[in-house]
């Protein structure tokens, strides 16, 4: 597993302060992907409801804060494929 990964996965169980109601994947390229379920974040290429990708700078951004996810997505930085109103709930909770 890639270091972009691991720091993902800890900022994604810090910032999310345990689970999520759904399940979505996030794929980050050249990296890995990442499973987030009721059980918090984890790495894993599992099925999910919703499936978003991006490059590892993007993801960063994300994850701390300077880039918000639906401007990411406005911008063509972040990919999202499946529900679409699972992807909205989860990027109210990484606000």
């Amino acid at each position: 597993m890639s270091a972009v990964v691991e720091g993902a996965v800890a900022a994604l169980n810090e910032k999310m302060d345990g689970g999520f109601d759904g399940t979505a994947k996030f794929v980050i390229e050249d990296e890995g992907s990442i499973i987030v379920d009721q059980n918090g974040a984890r790495p894993g290429d599992d099925e999910a409801e919703v499936t978003m990708t991006a490059d590892a700078e993007t993801f960063q951004s994300i994850l701390s804060g300077d880039l918000n996810p639906t401007a990411a997505f406005m911008g063509g930085r972040l990919k999202v494929d499946g529900d679409m109103g699972m992807a909205m709930k989860l990027g109210g909770a990484l606000s």
